[in-house]
């Protein structure tokens, strides 16, 4: 018989194996999960999580798909937070400091204490970003928020209310439509989809097998 632990989930207790994740851990514990479960694998950010060790003070966030079940671990989930989603058309706005002022004023109201940071289910610098996107500076903003999941883990901790995910959000949008270069050989590329240069080969794509596509694909020709 594997190891178990005693962890709380939902404000029971259960003995499970130690190997689970926090996730795995539900399920094994019976529980359906409809509700903060996405993707499995640490990317759509839907299974935020808060937990307490037993007699430790320290209260930590993480993502329930990636994290592991440790003795004395209180769970509770997060799965939904409020943020501030501002409606907006990006066709319209402009990358100026003024925007972020009018969309997200609430960001001007930080007060450092980092707790979004600390909170960060990413280990990302979001109280970095934030200061980027205080200045203007949506460039650096996008990359530093790059990895961000949308969990609102941050937003959670926040005394100053920011929706730092979107703000973040914002910041990439802007990036990517005004501020990057644009890709002469994406836009050659997305002319010839549009002309139907590939409709043969992806009908033939259509026809194969499931094993003849993996085949493909892992013997695929790769740039360097």
């Amino acid at each position: 018989m594997e190891k178990t632990v005693n962890v709380w989930l939902f404000g029971k207790k259960y003995a499970v194996p130690e190997s689970l994740t926090i996730m795995k851990a539900m399920e094994y514990a019976g529980y359906r999960l409809v509700r903060g479960c996405g993707c499995r694998n640490g990317f759509c950010g839907a299974c935020a999580c808060f937990y307490r060790i037993a007699g430790k003070q320290e209260l930590k966030t993480c993502l329930a798909c990636q994290t592991q079940v440790e003795e004395g671990m209180f769970v509770a989930t997060l799965p939904f937070f409020p943020l501030v989603k501002q409606v907006y058309d990006i066709e319209k706005i402009k990358p100026t400091q003024q925007i972020m002022m009018q969309l997200y004023p609430e960001i001007y109201a930080c007060i450092g204490c980092n707790a979004c940071t600390k909170s960060c289910t990413q280990g990302l610098n979001v109280m970095q970003y934030i200061a980027y996107a205080q200045r203007g500076e949506y460039e650096k903003c996008a990359e530093e928020s790059f990895d961000c999941v949308m969990c609102g883990a941050c937003s959670s901790r926040c005394p100053a209310g920011i929706s730092h995910p979107q703000v973040a959000l914002l910041a990439r949008r802007l990036t990517g439509k005004y501020l990057t270069p644009e890709s002469e050989h994406l836009l050659r590329r997305v002319k010839e989809v549009e002309e139907g240069k590939f409709d043969d080969a992806i009908e033939a794509l259509k026809e194969k097998s499931l094993d003849e596509l993996k085949k493909l694909y892992n013997e695929r020709v790769i740039e360097k």
